[in-house]
């Protein structure tokens, strides 16, 4: 594949796959990136929607610094004990772990109970909100020596490859996400359950949208959040859905990035799906990752109508 070098700044783009994901080389996160690295980093996640870097050694400060060249961190109300004091915008994802004993299970069962299906595990960051994040850095402190790989797919790429009548169709259409869809209930009481009815969180948003800095129009589908096409029954509603979802995770849509310590991705989070295949299976080697989000705006579909809040959600409040 062809490398694209920006002799200005040194740094170097190396796609990895055919139409998602490359891997940038000739940057230091850590030192602060010049305005030119900035604007070279940001084309590059536009066109690659995904982008990767080895070998970095980037701080929790540091980690927020370079998140601020390229927007606005988001402020998490809530996050687990394992994220830093003094750093409310970075999330440690090792904070996954204690959800399930918070509600009365074991971490493997909770991860069943939400995602028992392959499509069910494929999501945007915060996609039953308003105004799901624009994109997310993570970054890797500590990794197992095999397993945790993270996939990604391009979903400007997926909307491209529909056959026209049927992009006709789709972009008309919007949907309910929901937070905590397709969760299976435990028998008796639920403790997590009762937490998803307490805090539901929903937006209905187009299931097109049209990118905001590209352009491009995006079918805007993931597993985890999406309910319910607006207008269709239950039985055409699934239907529907199960087939964009097939289509927008097709392998050559997407990438799958092997974790290193040090490693950084950088993914826009409205032209992207993402899914951690469940074969984390090294208990005594834990996996460290921190991240931290840029907030977006309020997606709109072809037609110019911006998605609506139904319950939980505001833009800009978290």
């Amino acid at each position: 594949m062809t490398t694209d070098s920006d002799t200005a700044t040194g740094i170097s783009v190396k796609p990895v796959a055919g139409r998602i994901g490359a891997e940038i080389t000739g940057v230091d996160l850590a030192d602060g990136p010049d305005d030119a690295a900035v604007a070279a980093i940001r084309s590059a996640v536009l066109r690659w929607k995904v982008v990767f870097f080895r070998d970095q050694k980037l701080d929790h400060a540091a980690h927020v610094a370079l998140a601020r060249r390229f927007g606005e961190p988001v402020v998490l109300g809530r996050r687990g004990s394992a994220s830093p004091d003094g750093f409310p915008e970075v999330e440690t994802t090792a904070d996954r772990l204690e959800l399930g004993g918070r509600y009365g299970m074991e971490h493997e069962e909770w991860l069943r109970r939400r995602r028992h299906s392959l499509l069910r595990g494929w999501h945007c960051d915060h996609g039953a909100r308003v105004d799901p994040p624009a994109a997310t850095i993570l970054r890797a402190e500590t990794v197992p020596p095999y397993g945790g790989d993270t996939q990604w797919s391009n979903l400007a790429a997926a909307y491209a490859g529909l056959s026209e009548p049927l992009r006709h169709f789709v972009d008309g259409l919007r949907a309910e996400h929901r937070l905590g869809v397709g969760y299976q209930s435990r028998p008796g009481d639920d403790a997590y359950l009762r937490h998803l009815l307490d805090h539901q969180v929903a937006s209905e948003h187009p299931v097109v949208r049209v990118h905001p800095e590209t352009g491009e129009r995006v079918l805007f589908v993931n597993g985890y959040y999406l309910e319910q096409i607006s207008g269709l029954s239950r039985a055409e509603s699934g239907h529907v859905l199960r087939m964009l979802l097939e289509e927008a995770t097709r392998p050559e849509y997407t990438v799958r990035f092997r974790w290193e310590p040090g490693s950084v991705a950088f993914w826009d989070n409205r032209a992207t799906i993402h899914l951690a295949p469940g074969d984390l299976v090294t208990p005594e080697h834990p996996r460290i990752m921190h991240r931290v989000m840029l907030a977006g705006d309020v997606p709109a579909g072809p037609d110019g109508r911006p998605s609506r809040p139904i319950t939980g959600t505001e833009p800009g409040r978290w």
